[in-house]
C-alpha cells in the first residue's frame, strides 16, 4: 500500500530531513539475527561476529527507522524495543554498556494490533508505546483513480529506463486497470505494467498487452454478428451480464479508469459500480 514511502514523506517533511532514513522489515529476519540489526553487537557475541556492528538504531541516530510488519517482534524483542523508546537508550548484543540514541522510530503493520493484544501476541504497553500517531493506509482497492495514477508513473518510468516511446494506455486498458482489485497493491500493479511494456507492440499499451488477470476482471469482446429467423440459437444473443459488461468497460474508458466519473456517466452512485465491478469480475 506504500507504507515506508508514506514513512519516508513523513520524514522528509520534518525536521529530521537532513539525517538518515533507515528501513527495515521485521518479517525477514529470524530474531537473533533481528536483535543484532536493530542494535548492534561487539565482535565475539555469538557465532559470526567477528566485528563491531553499529546497529540500524544508531545508523538512524539523528534521523527516522521505519520499522515493518512489527506485529511479527517476538515478544523478548517488544520487551527490549519498549526500553528504547521509553530510555532512549540501546545495549548492543554483547556490550557492557547501554548507548543513547535519538531517533523517531516509525512502525507498520498490516495486522489488527489491538486483536493481537487481545490474543496475548503482543505487548499491550509496547502497542500504547508505539500508537501516538495512527496513519491509515488504505489498499489500492479503496484509493479511487490512484491504480491509473500509479500504472501511468511506472509506465513512464520504465519507458524511460528501456528507452521506448510508449505514450500511455489504450482506454480499454484504463478501464481494466481501473476495475481491477489490485490485492497486491502497488507491488503488483508495478509487475503488471513491466509485464505489459515488454508485450506492448506500439507506442500505445493495448488491452492485450496487460497480464490476463487484468484483461479477465472487465475485458470486452468483439460484437456478434446480428441473429437471423435461421439462426436462433443461444450462442447469436450476448447476454445481459455480457451487455453490462461492456456498458461499464466502455464508461470507464472514456472516464479513463476513474471510477467516480465512470458513476456519473453511468447514472449510478459510486459505491454501486463496485459492487457491479466486483460481481462482474467474479469467475462463474
Amino acid at each position: 500500500t506504500g507504507k515506508e514511502l508514506v514513512s519516508q514523506v513523513v520524514h522528509l517533511r520534518s525536521r529530521r530531513a537532513s539525517g538518515p532514513f533507515v528501513a527495515v522489515n521485521a518479517a525477514a529476519l529470524p530474531e537473533q539475527l533481528l536483535e543484532s540489526q536493530l542494535f548492534g553487537h561487539v565482535k565475539g557475541a555469538f557465532t559470526g561476529a567477528v566485528d563491531d556492528s553499529v546497529g540500524l538504531f544508531r545508523q538512524a541516530n539523528g534521523g527516522t527507522l521505519f520499522l515493518d510488519e512489527v506485529a511479527e517482534l517476538p515478544l523478548g524483542l517488544q520487551a527490549k524495543l519498549l526500553r528504547v523508546l521509553q530510555e532512549r537508550v540501546i545495549r548492543p548484543l554483547g556490550a557492557n554498556r547501554e548507548q543513547p540514541v535519538d531517533v523517531r522510530l516509525v512502525t507498520a503493520t498490516n495486522c489488527d494490533l489491538e486483536a493481537a493484544v487481545a490474543r496475548g501476541v503482543f505487548r499491550e504497553d509496547l502497542f500504547y508505546r508505539l500508537n501516538v500517531i495512527e496513519v491509515q493506509v488504505p489498499p489500492l482497492r479503496e484509493r479511487d483513480g490512484d491504480a491509473v495514477v500509479l500504472a501511468k508513473h511506472f509506465l513512464a518510468e520504465m519507458a524511460l529506463r528501456d528507452q521506448r516511446t510508449l505514450r500511455g494506455f489504450s482506454g480499454e486498458a484504463l478501464a481494466a486497470i481501473s476495475a481491477y482489485p489490485f490485492p497486491g497493491n502497488v507491488r503488483e500493479i508495478r509487475n503488471f505494467v513491466e509485464h505489459a511494456v515488454t508485450f506492448a507492440e506500439g507506442d500505445v499499451v493495448e488491452l492485450q498487452a496487460l497480464p490476463r488477470k487484468l484483461r479477465e476482471t472487465l475485458e470486452t469482446t468483439p460484437p456478434q454478428p446480428a441473429a437471423t429467423a435461421a439462426s436462433t440459437s443461444a450462442a447469436t444473443f450476448v447476454t445481459l451480464r455480457e451487455l453490462e459488461k461492456r456498458h461499464i468497460a466502455r464508461a470507464l474508458a472514456q472516464a479513463e479508469g476513474n471510477k467516480t466519473r465512470a458513476a456519473e456517466l453511468l447514472g449510478i452512485d459510486r459505491r454501486t459500480l463496485v459492487r457491479k465491478l466486483k460481481r462482474l469480475g467474479r469467475r462463474d
